[in-house]
């Protein structure tokens, strides 16, 4: 196994090569969701709930059954009726009767968008058509849309039967999903004999993922009683996991292709589509699509939670952290599931804090099911925290960057939720955040009417590693065919190739990588978590060793020689004890038919930890006190990538973290009006941050070798999109000398804040 101790001089690590799937998708060849077109092929419309919380007292389909074109309607009886039970679909676990009553509700609907009924038909305007004239008589009750409301003395309870447990107590009729509790040391005690003590709430709304391409799916039901799923998703096994779960059946009844995907984010980890299409299909006898339309993704896919949290945290007269508490109230929507869990390991995590308490509560509101979002949980956990510490370094009278360094957690420091760290990059971070051109450069003078201000944060994600795959075919031409399981987002393919092709001494050019449908491919989990390059690079390196064995054998035969006198170094086989007798990998690859035919090789691995990563962002940007409106003038993302494989991938990463994390910050929510609806269902008044919007994102990377991977690899995607929330806060009280407790900072809050208009 190689180690990270062994080599720096990598010659194909750390270069740019042309990613595998560009040229497909700058030209349009490559294949998404919507382009699959089958025999028969027939489309699905999707009857939701105009309420955000009601009874369903009856479904009339009998109107839309007579409809011209018309060959299948279902409703949620359809689906297998399921009681409770649990299944890990790799980045977490769900309920499979909750997830059911998601796809298609049966007794109640608990968001505005819930699905109801569906209808197929021969084109999509015949199914809107008929899906109209299905008759949802309601018992429309009151709705609560934030976890304040929702946890309030006789607020509506959304799920009767859900039993909450409450940090080990069982509680009845209550919107609390779960209460957990991580403490050590002495918090209380410590606060009392703090210098300073500083305690913030905080608010933070729904946030959606925002990416181009909206869900969808297509299934068949075969006459073998098998379902074949075509769909954009970041796992193709665990779609097969979960709708095997759902439709009742054995995952070997369920073939999953996954699909170019255009952009998930963690939003394309839940299925939604898939049971609906394949139970259509069964009642019809054809294949069938369904694709969301933009306000349904919105109002009825998984966007990430919002919720409440207060933070309290004390230092020592030197300006050493003694104590932190701090309660996380998470939106799940309207089934159990927010990222609390993650939140809290998170947290606390770029400190080093002696006596620490942190509560989260996983809280159920109607909206729709909450589902993660880059770093889950983080960004959120990450606004209060370090808008807190920014103002702790203040009352010390310290720097901002100085006061992190004092306090940074590393290699030996134990997590606020128990883990000890192993060796991390945070110090490292810090100090080139500190001595970063941008930390250190004039702040300049915006034009007239503007103030400009400097703010800093920084973030954490822990990664994670799961189980991965690499099947790896040598070709006679030399070229080596790769397949895996976890789909691509932005570049994996290429990272992983690359990890195989330095293994085996040749170009990155020299791999034709695919990603395999869960019939092809040997299993992986999701992609997500920043797990892809880490523990899919991890089992290509483990295949390519593997290869390197077989091809050992294949020489023994064409030399008449002992492998363990052949040995491989940089793409060639030579023996030990001839030099004379050499094959350029090329040459051996040419000569494979005589040794039994083409060499093949697997490598899997089952990772428990993935070695997090930290990062600390600088931002610059400039506010009008008359109007609220903000623009960011400079950014610069500093980040520890562990060993960086293919940086031009690496780089685009983190700046698309960082411009996600601006729109959180400045201008993003579900926007929620009194009856439980969300106002803002389309990009026209959704508002995200474009190319107009922004600088250049400049990106220091940091590389500090995570010694749990054979290249030092450290999941780079998650962390860039938790810092940004608190930075702008920072930089817009740098700006106007206000703090800022509530997200987004959008010009309305800002004009508040300074007093100019009341909410």
């Amino acid at each position: 196994m190689v180690n990270v101790s062994d080599s720096k001089n990598y010659k194909v690590i750390g270069t740019n090569p042309i990613r595998h799937d560009g040229y497909d998708k700058v030209t349009g060849r490559a294949v998404y969701g919507a382009d699959i077109k089958l025999p028969g092929l027939i489309w699905a419309s999707i009857v939701r709930s105009p309420h955000a919380h009601a009874v369903i007292k009856s479904v009339d389909t009998s109107a839309a059954e007579k409809v011209d074109g018309v060959f299948a309607v279902m409703t949620g009886k359809d689906l297998p009726h399921l009681a409770d039970s649990w299944i890990d679909h790799g980045e977490g676990t769900e309920n499979v009767a909750w997830s059911s009553e998601n796809i298609m509700a049966t007794k109640k609907v608990l968001y505005k968008g819930h699905a109801v009924a569906a209808v197929a038909a021969k084109d999509r305007y015949v199914a809107d058509y008929a899906a109209s004239k299905i008759k949802v008589e309601y018992d429309v009750l009151e709705s609560v849309t934030n976890v304040e409301d929702a946890t309030k003395d006789g607020a509506p309870i959304l799920l009767e039967d859900l039993v909450g447990d409450h940090i080990g107590k069982k509680v009845e009729k209550t919107n609390i999903a779960s209460v957990t509790r991580h403490e050590f040391g002495d918090p209380d005690k410590a606060f009392q004999e703090a210098e300073h003590v500083v305690e913030k709430t905080f608010t933070l709304q729904m946030v959606h993922q925002g990416y181009i391409e909206p869900h969808n799916a297509t299934a068949i039901w075969d006459e073998e009683g098998r379902v074949k799923v075509w769909t954009s998703t970041q796992g193709a096994f665990p779609v097969r996991t979960s709708t095997a779960a759902i439709l009742d059946m054995d995952v070997s009844k369920v073939k999953v292709t996954p699909l170019e995907i255009g952009g998930g984010f963690g939003g394309k980890i839940p299925i939604y589509l898939e049971p609906v299409c394949a139970t259509l299909s069964k009642k019809s006898g054809r294949p069938v699509k369904a694709i969301m339309e933009r306000s349904n993704v919105f109002q009825a896919s998984g966007p990430a939670p919002g919720g409440t949290i207060t933070v309290k945290m004390g230092t020592d007269k030197n300006g050493k952290l003694i104590a932190a508490d701090t309660s996380i109230k998470l939106e799940a929507g309207g089934f159990p599931g927010a990222a609390v869990g993650a939140a809290v390991q998170c947290i606390f995590a770029p400190f080093d804090i002696a006596n620490t308490r942190i509560d989260g509560y996983d809280i159920v509101v109607n909206k729709p099911k909450s589902a993660a979002y880059r770093a889950p949980g983080s960004p959120q956990a990450a606004f209060a925290a370090e808008t807190v510490v920014n103002e702790l370094a203040d009352l010390n009278g310290m720097d901002p960057v100085d006061f992190r360094i004092l306090n940074a957690s590393k290699e030996g420091t134990r997590r606020a939720d128990g883990v000890v760290f192993p060796v991390i990059g945070n110090e490292e971070v810090l100090e080139a955040a500190k001595a970063s051109d941008h930390w250190n450069s004039e702040l300049g003078t915006p034009m007239k009417g503007r103030i400009r201000g400097r703010g800093i944060a920084s973030g954490y994600w822990f990664n994670v590693g799961l189980k991965s795959t690499v099947n790896l075919t040598v070709n006679t031409d030399g070229v080596v065919a790769l397949v895996e399981g976890s789909t691509d987002i932005g570049g994996t393919r290429t990272s992983i190739s690359m990890q195989a092709a330095e293994i085996l001494g040749i170009p990155a050019t020299d791999f034709r990588p695919t990603v395999g449908d869960t019939e092809t491919a040997g299993y992986a989990d999701v992609t997500g978590g920043s797990r892809t390059t880490y523990a899919t690079g991890f089992a290509a390196v483990k295949a390519a060793e593997n290869l390197i064995e077989v091809l050992k054998e294949r020489c023994s035969i064409i030399w008449s020689i002992d492998k363990k006198d052949i040995d491989f170094d940089n793409g060639i086989f030579f023996a030990t004890k001839d030099p004379e007798l050499k094959f350029t990998f090329k040459e051996l690859a040419a000569n494979l038919d005589s040794t039994g035919g083409p060499a093949a090789s697997s490598g899997s691995v089952d990772l428990e930890s993935a070695g997090g990563a930290f990062g600390t962002h600088i931002v610059d940007l400039d506010v009008d006190p008359d109007t609220g409106k903000t623009d960011i003038v400079r950014y610069t993302a500093v980040q520890d990538v562990g060993t960086v494989i293919y940086p031009a991938y690496c780089k685009g990463n983190i700046q698309g973290g960082v411009v996600q994390g601006i729109g959180w910050g400045l201008n993003e929510e579900y926007f929620m009006k009194d009856d439980g609806s969300q106002a803002n269902t389309s990009y026209l008044d959704y508002r995200m941050p474009t190319a107009l919007d922004m600088p250049n994102i400049d990106v220091i990377m940091v590389e500090k070798p995570n010694p749990g991977h054979p290249f030092g690899v450290r999941g780079v995607g998650e962390v860039p999109i938790c810092p940004p929330i608190a930075a702008i806060g920072d930089a817009l009280h740098d700006a106007l000398g206000k703090r800022f407790y509530d997200a987004p900072m959008k010009p309305g809050r800002i004009l508040n804040v300074l007093g100019k208009i009341s909410d």
